[in-house]
């Protein structure tokens, strides 16, 4: 074989393996993007690099896998929903303590489903590797009942606060739960 072969054939070797490479990378990107949807555009965008959030998001999936989650029994399921509801129909006359509620009700419903429970972002991130379409309802409601703790959250933010745990309960829980109008009929 001649030199001249051998250099094509080593080149050709060469473009294909970098081909491949591109092809892994940009499917690995696509099921990323499929998978975390909005929290992939906030999270890349948030480091400035898809390299760099692509591996945040993998290293997230890796912690979440050694967890055990679990779906709620449908007691504790059914028990939930009954609080909630009631969170609801207090919103009218405390809506500081229906924040309140939906807050550590929602805490509540992650912990026995077994996602580790205290730092508001790592959990915020574990919940995204799962429920990525809602965990920014998480993020918001969160934010408003921090808010609220200091005396600056108004009635609006929390109302706006109880419909983003009420998207999020009923993904967490994996059924619908009634709304206070709903209820009230």
């Amino acid at each position: 074989m001649s030199t001249a072969t051998l250099i094509v054939l080593i080149l050709a070797i060469a473009a294909i393996v970098l081909a491949a490479i591109v092809i892994y990378q940009r499917e690995k990107t696509r099921k990323l993007k499929v998978k975390f949807g909005p929290e992939y555009d906030r999270l890349v965008q948030q480091e400035g690099s898809a390299r760099r959030g692509e591996a945040i998001l993998e290293s997230r999936q890796k912690r979440v896998e050694k967890f055990n989650i679990r779906p709620l029994t449908r007691e504790d399921s059914d028990r939930f929903a009954a609080e909630w509801r009631t969170a609801q129909e207090r919103f009218v006359d405390d809506p500081r303590r229906a924040v309140a509620d939906a807050d550590r009700l929602i805490n509540e419903a992650l912990r026995l489903r077994g996602y580790p429970v205290g730092d508001f972002d790592q959990q915020a991130a574990d919940l995204s590797v799962e429920h990525a379409r809602v965990v920014e309802d998480y993020r918001s409601a969160h934010k408003v009942a921090m808010e609220d703790e200091r005396g600056q959250a108004t009635t609006e933010d929390m109302r706006l606060a109880m419909q983003h745990y009420r998207n999020l309960f009923e993904h967490v829980l994996g059924t619908h739960v009634v709304q206070y109008e709903e209820v009230r009929r």
